[in-house]
């Protein structure tokens, strides 16, 4: 169990690196300016990359928890809640493959400050789920 534990580390981690970086793309691709091209398709490439990298680590990091969840078989509230907020990460990560998409048919009508604060997203519950796994409040 200890390796599966260690490889559901590696890829939360990974897939978290993911998480992060993608929005601030988002950032950047909201501040180019419309007459440059070459700027925005750069962007683009490199958040499509991005998002076919940490697809399959979120993918992963999913399956190796559920392992440990049937390997161990522990309950509670504190899992309830981490499973929730596991949902909601999911959720996050398939709105960044729509929000890119937008972005490549011409969509986006946001600007920067909003992709800002939903960069903080991914922060907050990570800071929530490491709290819930190793203090287990309830």
């Amino acid at each position: 169990m200890l390796w599966i534990k260690s490889l559901h580390i590696i890829f939360i981690t990974s897939w978290f690196a993911g998480l992060f970086y993608l929005p601030r793309i988002f950032v950047n691709l909201a501040m180019v300016p419309e007459d440059s091209t070459a700027e925005r398709d750069r962007l683009l490439l490199m958040a499509h990359k991005l998002y076919r990298f940490m697809t399959p680590l979120g993918v992963l990091a999913l399956l190796f928890g559920i392992a440990l969840w049937m390997g161990y078989g522990f309950g509670g509230g504190w899992l309830h809640a981490k499973l929730a907020l596991t949902g909601l990460l999911v959720a996050y990560h398939l709105w960044c493959g729509r929000v890119l998409a937008g972005f490549k048919a011409g969509l986006n009508r946001r600007g920067h400050v909003y992709f800002r604060w939903m960069n903080e997203l991914p922060v907050l519950v990570l800071f929530a789920v490491v709290v819930l796994v190793v203090v287990k409040p309830f």
